[in-house]
């Protein structure tokens, strides 16, 4: 009798509970590339640079332990590096950044192509990120966060193998309230304000190496 009760109490839990959940979904945050490359300091599109005979792969970003997730992360005054609740980036943050640089010089290197790493070897040049910081940091309670990128970008000749430059992009954007949309919105534009950096520092080292072969 009591294996039987202990039965009909476990069946009534699963009914009421497992398949009746009340957890919510998370939302997905997709990040985009503007139509054209913008600096950090101007929010109007830098005039077309010109056509550069050259290939380059976008290889896939190393990420910082703790940021390589597609959790967005946030950073306390304390250091406890968190996650906002129920919201996660389109991918993880690897992939992300990846896609978002390969778009970044497509709207604004000008070059004879761009491409992920699956076709690096097809590739004159080759570009290596490493996402040192893709974080939320709060200074004090109840005001809205900062948000600090930095990314570590290398790039190199497929051919010879050399490392032509290095480049420490980095930008920093408070969010204009404590929203996630606001959030978001501020990642965005600190994101894509680091990558053009990278975006105009590799189409100058590829412009005075195909000059200068």
């Amino acid at each position: 009798m009591i294996l039987v009760l202990g039965v009909c109490g476990w069946a009534a839990a699963c009914t009421g509970s497992l398949f009746q959940s009340k957890v919510v979904a998370p939302s997905t945050y997709l990040l985009s590339a503007p139509s054209g490359i913008r600096t950090a300091a101007s929010s109007e599109p830098a005039p077309a640079p010109a056509a550069l005979a050259a290939d380059l792969a976008v290889l896939k970003p190393r990420v910082r332990a703790g940021l390589d997730t597609d959790r967005i992360a946030v950073l306390y005054p304390d250091r406890r590096l968190q996650y906002f609740a129920d919201a996660r980036w389109s991918g993880s943050l690897d992939d992300v950044v990846q896609d978002l640089a390969v778009q970044a010089f497509r709207n604004g290197a000008q070059l004879k192509n761009v491409s992920a790493d699956a076709s690096v070897f097809g590739s004159g040049y080759w570009l290596e990120i490493e996402i040192a910081d893709f974080q939320a940091e709060y200074a004090s309670a109840g005001a809205p966060p900062t948000i600090n990128v930095r990314l570590l970008a290398r790039v190199g000749s497929a051919g010879t193998r050399h490392i032509l430059a290095s480049f420490n992009a980095g930008a920093r954007q408070t969010a204009t309230d404590n929203r996630l949309t606001a959030i978001v919105d501020a990642y965005e534009r600190a994101v894509n304000a680091a990558l053009a950096e990278i975006v105009e520092g590799t189409s100058r080292t590829l412009t005075e190496t195909l000059k200068h072969p």
